[in-house]
């Protein structure tokens, strides 16, 4: 079969790398993709979210499956677009339509669903431009850090914890009535603060059943001890190790299940992955947010730990035959560092030349933000290469992502030096 993946990061590297490998698959395409993906298979210059662009695509390549990276052309209802479509509708979409993809598209919205489902997660309410003074009556009887988030896409930068009172009281006003991250902070749901360690869970459904993928935990912060700026992810391990049998097992009861049936019950079809953002609070988890998409750099250590045929697994879902699924997965550690650009992610350079790839034996190096220049790798974002190495725990996995990372060399490269500090 021919898969289209639509997106162009590291998260899109490692679906395209896997992919690649299955004896079911012909060819695959990705959309924009990058330097690492031209790998796998064939990238397509076209924007995931111009539909009419991505169906031309998918006529012409003869696609006969769609798997959406990023979350943005699932909001924006790329699903329901193929659904629509006499052409399109009988080649299935890995990726919820536009009212299941809102979970992740507004926080309001994934909130009342938590609390319609019993499902446990923070005290919240949601608040307007003509609701600010309310918003500051509700920051002053809650206790500090103040945690705001805007409530639609932000790119993973519309969330804000702040200790001092004024200060949020400030960046409310800035959110809502200044349009700090335009759109996004029309609304802005502000809750209680939760004390803990966090990690991901990702979930594959197909609306009916659905399995467990490996859980993994990211990083991030820009500076080592989860310092500085938020960014889109610095590094990952998988599995976590505080995650034992027993806390599992209250995910999946508590979260996991509530939130496959809660879909059902509501009369929300959902296709696709689910990643619940979690955190461990005295021994409890709780949902700090639903993502309608895999993460990343959760993706780098999530998929290369996943044994069986991704092809498989993918079909299961679009022939909802999960249930008949039997998932096999690689018992080694994970871990992945992220190599960005200098400045990131504040502003920085593209265009620096990259080095010591061919170097890199005993490692994963998946592209995020690359491109081709006379035929060499240049950086072409923020977050510029994913290395990912396996061993028997996760120090041991990050010993040889650093000793790989040596072996590179772009300007200003900066990387964290610390990832697993915490576990």
């Amino acid at each position: 079969m021919n898969i289209l993946i639509l997106g162009s990061g590291g998260r899109e590297s490692a679906l395209a790398w896997k992919l690649a490998q299955s004896k079911k698959v012909e060819k695959v395409f990705v959309a924009p993709g990058n330097a690492g993906t031209m790998n796998y298979g064939t990238n397509l210059k076209i924007n995931p979210n111009d539909f009419s662009e991505v169906k031309n695509a998918v006529l012409t390549s003869k696609v006969q499956m769609v798997v959406v990276g990023p979350e943005d052309p699932l909001v924006n209802g790329i699903h329901d677009f193929f659904l629509e479509d006499d052409e399109l509708k009988s080649i299935p979409v890995i990726g919820p339509q536009s009212e299941a993809a809102l979970l992740e598209g507004s926080k309001e919205f994934a909130k009342e669903f938590m609390k319609r489902h019993d499902i446990p997660t923070a005290r919240y309410q949601s608040f307007t431009e003509d609701k600010l003074h309310e918003a500051y009556q509700f920051l002053e009887y809650l206790t500090p850090p103040y945690v705001l988030k805007a409530d639609g896409l932000a790119g993973g930068k519309g969330v804000l914890i702040l200790n001092d009172l004024e200060e949020a009281k400030k960046e409310l006003k800035e959110m809502l009535s200044h349009h700090k991250f335009g759109e996004a902070s029309a609304k802005v749901v502000i809750e209680d603060f939760l004390d803990g360690i966090e990690m991901s869970s990702f979930v594959l459904t197909d609306g009916e059943n659905y399995v467990i993928l490996p859980n993994a935990k990211d990083y991030k912060r820009i500076g080592e001890g989860d310092q500085g700026l938020n960014t889109g992810g610095m590094g990952a391990v998988s599995p976590v190790p505080f995650a034992n049998a027993e806390f599992l097992e209250k995910v999946e009861s508590r979260i996991i299940k509530p939130t496959v049936e809660g879909l059902k019950k509501d009369g929300i079809p959902y296709v696709g992955f689910i990643f619940i953002g979690l955190i461990k609070v005295n021994g409890e988890p709780y949902v700090i947010e639903y993502n309608v998409r895999m993460g990343d750099p959760e993706t780098e250590v999530v998929i290369p730990r996943i044994k069986s045929d991704l092809a498989d697994l993918l079909t299961a879902v679009a022939d909802k035959k999960l249930d008949q699924f039997n998932l096999e997965t690689d018992e080694r550690s994970a871990a992945t560092v992220m190599l960005v650009s200098g400045g990131y992610p504040a502003s920085y350079e593209r265009g620096k030349l990259i080095s010591g790839l061919d170097q890199v034996k005993d490692s994963i190096v998946f592209h995020a933000g690359t491109d081709l220049k006379d035929d060499q790798v240049i950086s072409n974002g923020g977050r510029v290469l994913s290395v990912t190495s396996f061993g028997k725990d996760f120090k041991e996995a990050l010993k040889q992502s650093y000793q790989s990372i040596e072996k590179i060399d772009f300007d200003q490269m900066n990387f964290r030096k610390d990832i697993g500090f915490d576990l």
